[in-house]
């Protein structure tokens, strides 16, 4: 059973108290067995007369929100708990993409029918708390445990493209392996189009979900590829035909780099999501420009200038993915600049070269991308202990207090003031011409600025 805190107990025990059976599903009950926590909570509720009286009911515990066009879902917070009540309710399809269906509430529908829209088996397992028994008419406790994705009903599971998507997050997350049904129903939806019917922002919220909660995105993104997937977010397609040179990437083609990459830095995140975010979708990205620029010279495969060209086909595939123009320019500079970090170790940089590369991009979030980057390959060795060239740079950039943004500017435009001149349009390029003084450390302290300002000037 489920040991539910006595708050939660209190208010189940009062709605069946009047006449209405509470039914857990969905995924806190799937994460009841995977050791998953999770504070979101759905109920389905039988027996429910109207909505009125729902909310009459469920008043006392809190203040309730009420949203969903078609069927009414109340949301409340209680007991530390986000839970929404829903109906049980029947689904049909009555156009096209991910909203076209049509919803009815059968308050008095049985578990196994209302299971039975639900995309896969270890989402349709339900929980009686008042008897205290599992419901689970399409055996996905059974699946949970041979780590089996399984759809619930192929006939209806066609009808809702982003199911596909789903498929590639739930098996990552939880390390399932595609039942041969649901792998041939998903690359017959993909052949025929099915993801084009998708908006971005469902897409984004996918790739969300597996890039954020799964120790594995690999996982994910290898099914996407078994799927016939890769094709829709080209040019992931053209990784896995772009070869890399054998002594510095033992593991093959960039596409196995990648997904080495991206678990390797699955292992690092830090836990807020926009951080997280922007560090596994750049090591997704890192290496998007090699194909374009992959050459043999001398017998030595090459990609020169990759992290350039990467920047703007990066750009491009993150326009198409999401509208968050923030999220997207903090990756974009981290994919131009990723190979930096060994770069400047090898050439022995000067602080001055340091300085100026903390004007394009967040060092700290720079050092950690080519940290996963470093390691998420083969070695033809032992695998290295450290990344010199990241502690390296992160103790220079420490050292410099650059490590999470530029230095700010020592002068500003009252010291050109101060110096009797005139607001005008030329005080930008003199700002400018001085703060690339400072980062070329021609002067360090605020004194030392003003002596380089007079004699300038």
């Amino acid at each position: 059973m489920i040991a539910l805190p006595s708050s939660l107990m209190h208010l189940i025990e009062h709605l069946s108290h009047h006449g209405i059976k509470p039914l857990l599903v969905g995924g806190f009950v799937r994460d009841s067995f995977t050791a998953h926590d999770t504070h979101d909570i759905d109920i389905e509720l039988y027996g429910v007369t109207s909505l009125e009286s729902l909310e009459t009911l469920l008043r006392p515990f809190g203040k309730l929100g009420l949203y969903g066009k078609s069927f009414g879902v109340l949301k409340l917070s209680y007991a530390g708990y986000s839970i929404d009540f829903v109906p049980p309710r029947s689904e049909s399809k009555s156009g096209t993409g991910h909203k076209g269906f049509e919803t009815h509430w059968l308050s008095s529908l049985d578990f196994a029918t209302a299971a039975r829209r639900r995309d896969f088996t270890i989402n349709a397992i339900g929980y009686d708390p008042i008897n205290k028994k599992f419901l689970d008419p399409y055996h996905g406790i059974e699946d949970l445990a041979a780590k089996r994705l399984v759809c619930v009903d192929p006939l209806t599971f066609i009808d809702d493209p982003l199911r596909v998507l789903r498929a590639l997050q739930f098996a990552a997350r939880f390390e399932l392996t595609c039942d041969d049904t649901l792998l041939s129903l998903c690359r017959d939806m993909i052949a025929k189009g099915a993801l084009s019917d998708l908006p971005k922002e469902r897409i984004f919220e996918e790739f969300k979900k597996l890039l954020l909660l799964s120790k594995s995105p690999s996982i994910g993104m290898m099914l996407l590829r078994e799927m016939g997937g890769l094709s829709f977010f080209t040019p992931l397609d053209k990784l896995e035909i772009t070869p890399q040179e054998s002594s510095s990437h033992p593991e093959g083609s960039v596409w196995n780099h990648t997904l080495m990459a991206l678990d390797t830095m699955a292992s690092m995140r830090r836990g807020k999501w926009r951080d997280d975010m922007v560090l596994m979708l750049a090591t997704l990205l890192h290496d998007i420009g090699k194909p374009d620029t992959t050459v043999t010279v001398n017998g030595v495969l090459n990609a020169p200038k990759h992290g350039e060209i990467g920047f703007e086909i990066a750009r491009h595939w993150l326009n198409n993915l999401t509208e968050d123009k923030d999220l997207i320019e903090r990756i974009l500079p981290l994919i131009r600049y990723h190979g930096w970090p060994r770069k400047l170790y090898r050439s022995h940089a000067r602080d001055s070269e340091i300085l100026h590369l903390s004007t394009h991009v967040c060092l700290n979030d720079l050092i950690t991308l080519a940290k996963a980057d470093f390691f998420g390959r083969q070695f033809m060795a032992s695998t290295p202990e450290v990344f010199e060239s990241g502690e390296w740079l992160y103790e220079r950039a420490a050292s410099l207090g650059v490590l999470f943004e530029p230095p700010p500017p020592l002068l500003q435009g009252r010291d050109l003031i101060a110096l009797g001149l005139t607001p005008s349009e030329s005080f930008k390029a003199i700002l400018e011409r001085a703060y690339n003084a400072q980062l070329n450390q021609l002067f360090t302290t605020y004194e030392e600025g003003q002596t380089w300002l007079v004699t300038h000037l």
